[in-house]
């Protein structure tokens, strides 16, 4: 179904020259139930990479067959999807979260938090503290760090500053009150300043002291 082919000669219906893209997002969720397989693939190519990201923080180097799982459901699901574009993200965020916990527990192995440098390049533009942190680090440092958070604390932070939801939709993906998803990304930011702060005391050397 998600295939190239030349871009529409007319915007697509529910388009705005002053629209957001959250709001030509929305019209192409709406237009994508009605069979537009151009509006279905503006929004794969809008929400595959942060989805794909977040799941590598889930199974590792499987989530490119789980994502591709996960697009079969929502492709064949969509029809009886209710809400905007924000809700879509969420919706598509819980259908890969399931689909990983299925293959996790087909490989009989835990889901590992450990992801491959370039999956951590380009992190979701949200300025919440969560992306801000992340963001501030350098991408084997996001990788080391991340890697180290106790499960709960890496799902909080993966699904705000990678997916870039907010605390609401974290806790709908994970099926959690808002509350604890904050609480978990907080203790889990906490956590990366603390290593942080250390990394920067210690220095390129990793002495921590000062020559001379």
């Amino acid at each position: 179904m998600i295939v190239d082919s030349p871009a529409p000669q007319n915007p697509p219906d529910g388009w705005r020259a002053d629209a957001t893209a959250d709001d030509r997002l929305s019209a192409d969720v709406e237009a994508a139930q009605g069979g537009d397989e151009q509006a279905f693939r503006r929004l794969y190519r809008a929400v595959q990479p942060p989805l794909l990201r977040y799941l590598y923080g889930l199974v590792g180097d499987d989530a490119e067959d789980v994502a591709a799982e996960a697009w079969l459901q929502i492709a064949r699901d969509l029809g009886g999807f209710r809400g905007d574009y924000t809700g879509f993200r969420r919706w598509a965020a819980t259908i890969a979260r399931n689909r990983a916990m299925d293959h996790a527990r087909r490989m009989r192995r835990r889901p590992s938090v450990s992801v491959p440098v370039e999956s951590l390049e380009r992190l979701a533009d949200n300025a919440d503290t969560a992306s801000l942190a992340v963001g501030a680090m350098s991408t084997a440092a996001a990788l080391e760090l991340v890697a180290s958070l106790p499960r709960d604390q890496a799902e909080a932070v993966l699904l705000r500053a990678i997916m870039g939801l907010d605390a609401r939709s974290a806790g709908e993906v994970l099926g959690k009150r808002p509350g604890a998803v904050r609480t978990a990304a907080h203790r889990g930011l906490r956590r990366l300043a603390a290593q942080l702060d250390r990394s920067a005391q210690d220095g390129p050397s990793g002495t921590g002291q000062a020559s001379g």
